[in-house]
């Protein structure tokens, strides 16, 4: 008895942020017609066969009038989404004899119209870092999704409009030239940024303290009355940032293209990211989670800025699941089918009034909360999050001298130089690091070891404030991380005093 052979069709599934090869089988059985699709998959995969059978009809070729067993191997790996249509319908094709062609090392993705034609899937970017990385030389896919995929070196990139574009191809019939992407610097070189540091009058403490967190990675929270400019800060904030590496580029769009959200006829993400969820926002949408875990604003935020303004409105469950993402830089998604991590290493700014009208401690308007409304609205937010947060600033209402000076403020440009010269003092000083640390923000016991000594003014200091502000150790730590900041902004390599008393100044008065 002669064994079956089936000529294997290579698609990928998405699992958190990276892909999985997957070999899509098919078999055309006797019977009456029908089509079973197995291999673990979702609803949108299910239907895939409605979509597969009225292209293929719609593409001059011929749906089998018989049973046909579609799998999708390995069948523990969850298979999400309509990416798969396009290799079913050419194995199918392949299988029942009306494609003859080298299938070897080409990929295939796309979700197909009932007409034919491909349209554009999300996750593109691990697909193509994945197919490369398993030897694959050739990936078929949507034409939108071309320069997304053409990021990745060394893969021959065909974009394709319709299931016969991709049949006339493979059967050398109408060869589609290959698509050549364009240097990821060229197209970040049309950047620019929103709201100037120029624009910003006064607020010169808020300022120092937005470039020591931007050259850190440090978290801050700014509290100050309605109006006096916190917003606009943390928004002014994203421009002081540092130019996003190759890699990052490449991370961060990984993550906005498993997420579905890459802007149309933007392959990339071009500058750092600045989430703002609203404080109606639940755990799920923060954190990232669902039934097919996907990533969260944190998520999003990775390597740029997440903003919570009115940090206390926010649930306190809510706030509360930032706790571990904030110390390990990553969250892990667990579910009955397995668990996903998912990289959120971002900075945290965060806006708060002192106190439900807004007005305590105000120098023109007066409070009227009561002292247990006040509180209770501090205590919204727990101890152990503000413990993580390096960097505490009063930003206060803005005299009218300052609002109507015309005098020139230090621009973006400016501060993001010193940010940047800070920021490559640090990636020298771990490059040789047992962990792929980057910024001071990420420092570990071994880094505050070494790289993080102090002079024996700055240990009295140390030692005094430890007793008198009731630091706690991770506050004594996170101090030590801001002034290795402080001292890497004056291009010092030892930390003096000076920066342990700058750093200092940053912690809540009441610890």
């Amino acid at each position: 008895m002669d064994t079956l052979k089936l000529t294997k069709i290579y698609s990928a599934a998405v699992v958190g942020i990276e892909a999985e090869i997957v070999e899509v089988e098919v078999d055309i059985l006797g019977g009456l017609p029908k089509v079973v699709i197995v291999g673990l998959p979702d609803t949108a995969v299910k239907e895939a066969k409605e979509r597969v059978q009225s292209a293929i009809k719609n593409s001059n070729a011929v749906f089998p009038p018989t049973r046909v067993a579609v799998n999708l191997a390995p069948a523990d790996v969850p298979k999400i989404g309509s990416v798969f249509d396009l290799p079913i319908a050419m194995s199918i094709l392949v299988n029942s004899g009306q494609i003859l062609a080298d299938f070897s090392g080409v990929l295939f993705l796309g979700e197909l119209a009932l007409d034919g034609a491909v349209r554009t899937v999300s996750g593109v970017l691990p697909i193509a870092l994945t197919a490369r990385d398993k030897g694959f030389h050739t990936l078929v896919l949507p034409q939108e999704n071309a320069d997304e995929a053409a990021l990745v070196a060394g893969l021959n990139i065909i974009p394709i409009k319709s299931l016969a574009e991709a049949i006339s191809h493979m059967q050398r019939v109408r060869v589609i030239p290959s698509h050549q992407g364009k240097d990821i610097r060229s197209l970040m070189s049309g950047h620019t940024v929103g709201v100037d540091m120029k624009d910003i009058k006064g607020q010169e403490h808020a300022k120092r303290a937005l470039e020591i967190a931007a050259s850190g990675g440090h978290n801050l929270l700014m509290t100050g009355p309605p109006g006096s400019g916190k917003t606009l800060l943390a928004k002014t904030f994203a421009t002081i940032l540092p130019r996003l590496s190759d890699e990052e580029v490449l991370q961060t769009t990984k993550i906005y293209s498993v997420a579905g959200v890459l802007k149309s006829g933007n392959s990339i993400v071009t500058s750092r990211p600045f989430r703002s969820p609203h404080h109606t926002a639940s755990a799920v949408s923060l954190v990232g989670g669902g039934s097919n875990p996907r990533p969260g604003e944190i998520s999003m935020a990775h390597r740029g800025v997440l903003f919570l303004d009115e940090l206390p409105e926010f649930s306190k469950s809510v706030l509360e699941s930032l706790r571990q993402p904030l110390e390990d830089g990553v969250v892990t998604i667990s579910r009955a089918a397995g668990a996903m991590t998912f990289p959120a290493r971002f900075t945290l700014i965060a806006a708060q009034n002192p106190c439900p009208c807004g007005y305590y401690n105000d120098s023109v308007k007066n409070c009227i909360c009561s002292p247990g409304q006040i509180l209770k609205y501090n205590k919204k937010v727990s101890g152990p999050l503000l413990d993580r947060i390096d960097l505490h600033v009063e930003v206060p209402r803005i005299s009218y001298e300052k609002i109507s000076t015309t005098e020139e403020a230090e621009n973006s440009e400016e501060i993001r130089e010193r940010v940047e010269n800070a920021r490559e003092i640090q990636r020298q000083r771990f490059k040789k690091s047992q962990f792929p640390i980057q910024i001071n923000s990420e420092m570990g016991p071994n880094e505050l070891k070494e790289f993080c000594r102090v002079d024996s003014a700055g240990q009295e200091l140390l030692k005094a404030a430890l007793t008198s502000m009731h630091l706690s150790a991770r506050s004594y730590y996170r101090v030590l991380k801001v002034a290795r900041t402080i001292a890497d902004l004056a291009h010092l390599e030892k930390i003096k005093s000076e920066h342990i008393a700058e750093a200092l100044q940053y912690r809540p008065k009441e610890d």
